[in-house]
């Protein structure tokens, strides 16, 4: 049995109800459950929340809240990893074994049934416990620069001042979309960031982090561009 989770605590700070904030026409998790249905990899699509009105919304979009998601597990400092786990375990106990987990974020309204395809496949296929998606930097880290308390700049690697963008090994960084996992990576509590893992690599254009509201309106002109 494969399962999708989808975290989608209601406590969201900086966008209020970011989960279910209409995005171009339905609430943002709906794209993701949608997503996990097209794929048609789950047995079952699990959203992990604490709030009535994310659980309604995502039974109407075809997923399940089978459970609500414990106060312990609900605040501003708990990680995705635990309560993926919670799920995993619930679901273990109350429906059967799991041979695959995947997690989905709530707010990935750019991913395609085919990217989690994808990524079961890359898991599958390869010698590894886990798979998730990244995207590359758009520009070299090795030429960051930090601005101290008065203003001053300098660059985290001076080393590489006068090294040719082109000649700088390529970075990448979490997507923040899209994670597969056996069950044992889960219940063991492995680390995604490890020699456990290997990236499933999407291009830029399709990723889009959303936290604050400047991510959110980067998110809708996207979108737009996508589709105009």
């Amino acid at each position: 049995m494969n399962i999708v989770v989808i975290p989608a605590r209601g406590g969201s700070k900086r966008i209020p109800l970011k989960n279910i904030k209409p995005f171009y026409g339905k609430p943002m998790i709906a794209w993701s459950i949608e997503a996990a249905k097209a794929c048609g990899l789950f047995d079952h699509i699990i959203v992990s929340t604490d709030d009535a009105n994310i659980a309604r919304i995502a039974v109407q979009h075809g997923a399940e809240v089978p459970f609500e998601r414990p106060a312990e597990l609900s605040d501003d400092f708990t990680g995705t990893g635990a309560v993926v786990k919670h799920a995993l375990e619930w679901c273990i106990a109350n429906i059967g074994p799991v041979d695959f987990v995947c997690t989905l974020y709530a707010t990935a309204p750019f991913i395609k049934p085919q990217d989690i395809i994808s990524g079961f496949e890359l898991l599958k296929g390869g010698d590894c416990q886990m798979t998730f998606t990244v995207t590359s930097f758009p520009f070299p880290i090795q030429r960051a620069v930090k601005i101290a308390s008065n203003g001053s700049v300098s660059m985290f690697q001076p080393e590489n001042f006068s090294t040719r963008s082109q000649d700088l090994e390529s970075a990448y960084h979490d997507a923040g979309q899209l994670y597969w996992a056996t069950t044992k990576a889960v219940l063991q509590d492995l680390s995604a960031f490890s020699e456990v893992s290997k990236a499933q690599i999407l291009p830029r254009y399709k990723v889009q982090d959303i936290d604050t509201q400047e991510d959110w309106v980067r998110a809708e002109l996207m979108y737009k561009a996508w589709h105009s």
